[in-house]
């Protein structure tokens, strides 16, 4: 005779501290909750209401500038600390955490085009209108917390940096922050003034880009090599990540063109309907970048295939300045002509989220911190900015209890997030009334040349005029 007998032990329904939660055994067959979809529905609902009162993507301003704010370099040897070079020759080192300027870096006599760092940190590249390219020893930077020290009338920062040269001693004051200029390590003119550098992602050439492409040994005074395809400007440059030894640019002249340090001409050049301001690739797909271009899009291609876009990334009412991706590759952020910074889905055609202040004026440059936390932004009104890549995300350390409540609210907001009430609360975001109305115009003018061509396509002989998708419409020619 067989005999079932409930056995359970104390262990393990007793807490083993008073402070522990009481252990609660549930039952999940489905059938007995006949209501489950309509609560998960619900919760998803209020998770996505709350996503919106919470969206505060906006930390601070850093101030300091006495003018427009035009390009930006991230340190690789310290997470918050970044440069930022202005129209006025100004460099500046920033602490993002306590929003300061560290030090100075003087010296040029115009406009500062390009900044880039080298893969460990130690070396600075700036070049600019006024024909220079200027080195800088990067100082291994020990930040301190100026808000613990109100009532002492300095604080020492030591700045000591990687070859032993020499120490430099930067005083916090309580109201205002005592910089010191460095001295540039080494000065080379050349012969046409610089629009943009890129350092490569593993090695110790760079590359600077104006009249032409030049690439540069840092221990030399003229570069090694030089690139010239056209006499037009070009305006950007970035390395492949994957090879060290390709780089893409962009030209005045509308073209995107592809480089190999191993040949001794250009390898392929695409030119499009209107030209593009900036271009990076993507650090996790090497073989895909994106373009920033004048006519509001932002274009992502397939260097290997360059006959149409892979996708066409739509929101902005303004021409395109800067891009730059996430160390994670999955998003990129966007600045703008329209005084407006865009989040993009490296996949989507529209943006997800779309941040703007009052007083913020047209965005030249942007940036990803390495740990894809923040954004930084420099605009035409002299300041850099700090946003959050999530609106909503709450800052400081997440109890395991918090993290795995948000991570249950993402996923059921990504169950529902197709049902109209749910889909109409994540995706609406509030417009200045400038961009308002320039989007309702812009989307206008569209619609009416989207049925122009197609009364032309109905009045015209069959095949006279085939359809051509947008991806391919913008583009003009392939020349290898």
């Amino acid at each position: 005779m067989r005999v079932k007998v409930i056995s359970r032990s104390t262990q393990e329904f007793t807490r083993d501290r008073r402070q522990d939660l009481q252990k609660v055994f549930r039952n999940y067959d489905p059938a007995l909750r006949s209501q489950e979809k309509a609560v998960e529905y619900t919760r998803a609902l209020n998770a996505a209401k709350l996503e919106k009162i919470f969206a505060k993507p906006f930390i601070g301003a850093m101030d300091g500038h006495i003018d427009a704010v035009s390009c930006m370099a991230k340190n690789p040897n310290h997470l918050k600390a970044i440069f930022s070079g202005s129209m006025d020759g100004d460099i500046r080192l920033w602490d993002i955490a306590a929003r300061k300027t560290v030090c100075q870096f003087p010296g040029h006599q115009g406009a500062v085009r390009g900044l880039t760092t080298s893969t460990d940190g130690d070396l600075l590249v700036s070049c600019g209108v006024d024909c220079t390219v200027r080195l800088w020893k990067v100082p291994m930077l020990k930040m301190v917390d100026t808000s613990d020290h109100t009532g002492d009338t300095s604080q020492a920062c030591h700045l000591i940096d990687n070859h032993s040269f020499h120490c430099t001693l930067i005083l916090f004051l309580t109201c205002s922050v005592h910089q010191f200029g460095l001295q540039p390590s080494a000065v080379y003119t050349w012969k046409h003034a610089f629009w943009g550098a890129d350092h490569q992602w593993d090695g110790n050439l760079f590359a600077t880009v104006g009249a032409q492409v030049d690439i540069w040994d840092p221990n030399r005074s003229e570069p090694i090599n030089n690139f010239e395809w056209g006499k037009d400007t070009v305006l950007s440059v970035r390395f492949d990540p994957g090879d060290c030894n390709i780089l893409i640019t962009s030209a005045s002249d509308r073209s995107l063109t592809l480089y190999d340090l191993r040949m001794s001409s250009p390898a392929r050049k695409l030119i499009m309907k209107t030209r593009c301001n900036s271009v990076c690739w993507n650090p996790r797909e090497p073989m895909n970048f994106t373009a920033a271009n004048e006519d509001t899009n932002c274009y992502s291609f397939d260097a290997r295939r360059l006959d149409e876009a892979k996708i066409v990334h739509k929101g902005h009412v303004s021409a395109v300045m800067d891009i730059d991706y996430s160390p994670t590759g999955r998003e990129f952020v966007t600045g703008s002509y329209d005084r407006t910074v865009r989040i993009f889905n490296y996949l989507g055609d529209h943006s997800r989220e779309i941040y703007h202040t009052k007083r913020m004026q047209r965005v030249f440059c942007v940036k990803y911190t390495y740990d894809g936390t923040y954004l930084v932004s420099g605009s035409d009104d002299t300041n850099l900015r700090l946003w959050k890549s999530k609106a909503s995300e709450q800052l400081g350390v997440l109890l395991p209890r918090e993290r795995k409540k948000q991570e249950y609210l993402d996923a059921v907001k990504e169950r529902y997030k197709h049902l109209p009430e749910v889909k109409r609360i994540v995706r609406h975001r509030h417009l200045p009334k400038p961009i308002y109305k320039a989007a309702n115009l812009r989307r206008t003018m569209i619609e009416a040349e989207n049925r122009k061509e197609e009364r032309r396509r109905k009045h015209s002989a069959p095949g006279s005029m085939p359809v051509q998708p947008f991806r391919k419409r913008r583009i003009i020619n392939e020349v290898e």
